[in-house]
């Protein structure tokens, strides 16, 4: 338990956060008491009627003293700013081995969705001593997808991806919260966090009512939405084909290149016409205002595993 706060470190990095706070936290102790002793100690020595010399001050300390005393402050500086920015950095990229689940944010709620397409409201499931990665929209405002006892905090902008992952240590419930003010009902957006140990969480996730996992929904709406027409094997519009496609680098006709992400795949859906293929023509039309934000994953993840089942096909 934290000894301060009484707040557990539940994942892998909330410790190494801890350790920064509380790194950050001595050394602006030390130089508010550093200040303040020299403000008390100059108040008394230069009090009015005191008998020190009020005259120029002579030179106290060498030039040589004082470029140090600065050098050293920077070197300090810089070493914190690494040591913090470390931490957000590795933060950044999941195991390749991490979970995936898919929340989307809409007020006042947080919306989840396991592999095999099981989902639950104001609530996350997870395993124990298991990475797990999370994508993450919003559907209508910003919101920020908060866990104290995680030390995670995520900003979910409508419109925009964005990506989390930690790694639990402790089993429990954890509470989840909203971080940015998001309207009349922000304080009920909460939620619950729950880990379980793996054996646990597979069966938990078996007793699950399973609808289409994400890839399924995203084929259905690929031939629902008229995407078939243009991007299927066997059309005979000369568009680009998806299978395989994702996580290559796509070479653009303004000779740029881009790697085909989740990003470029959610432009490429509601803004056609900013990165065009090379020896394509921008025929196709604008989905902005036509999909969700959930649907727009929904595709994502069909065309992610159209990349996965290349890769089986060819081994």
């Amino acid at each position: 338990m934290n000894p301060i706060f009484s707040l557990p470190e539940a994942t892998t990095h909330a410790e190494r956060v801890d350790h920064i706070f509380y790194g950050l936290l001595v050394l602006s102790g030390l130089t508010m008491l550093v200040v303040f002793a020299l403000v008390l100690v100059l108040a008394i020595r230069y009090r009015r009627g005191s008998g020190a010399k009020r005259g120029p001050l002579p030179e106290i300390v060498s030039r040589e003293f004082e470029i140090g005393w600065t050098m050293a402050t920077l070197f300090l500086f810089a070493f914190l700013f690494w040591w913090a920015a470390s931490a957000d950095l590795s933060s950044l990229a999941a195991p390749a081995n991490a979970l995936e689940i898919h929340v989307v944010a809409k007020q006042w709620m947080w919306k989840t969705q396991h592999p095999n397409g099981a989902r639950e409201i104001d609530a996350l499931h997870i395993p124990v001593d298991k990475p797990v990665r999370l994508v993450m929209t919003s559907q209508d405002v910003i919101h920020s997808f908060f866990v104290p006892a995680f030390r995670v905090k995520q900003d979910v902008v409508p419109g925009r991806e964005a990506e989390i992952w930690f790694q639990a240590t402790k089993t429990g419930v954890f509470p989840l919260l909203c971080a940015e003010y998001c309207g009349t009902d922000h304080s009920m957006m909460r939620g619950r966090i729950i880990v379980m140990r793996q054996e646990d969480y597979a069966d938990w996730l078996t007793k699950q009512p399973e609808g289409d996992d994400l890839a399924h929904v995203g084929a259905k709406l690929f031939v629902a939405r008229g995407c078939s027409g243009c991007h299927a094997d066997a059309s005979r519009v000369h568009a680009p084909k998806l299978a395989g496609l994702y996580g290559r680098s796509v070479q653009l006709s303004d000779g740029r290149q881009v790697k085909a992400d989740d990003g470029y795949i959610r432009d490429s859906i509601l803004q056609p016409k900013r990165d065009i293929a090379a020896g394509y023509e921008p025929i196709m039309p604008s989905y902005a205002g036509l999909l969700d934000d959930g649907e727009i994953q929904s595709l994502t993840a069909y065309i992610r595993s159209l990349a996965s089942q290349t890769e089986k096909a060819n081994d």
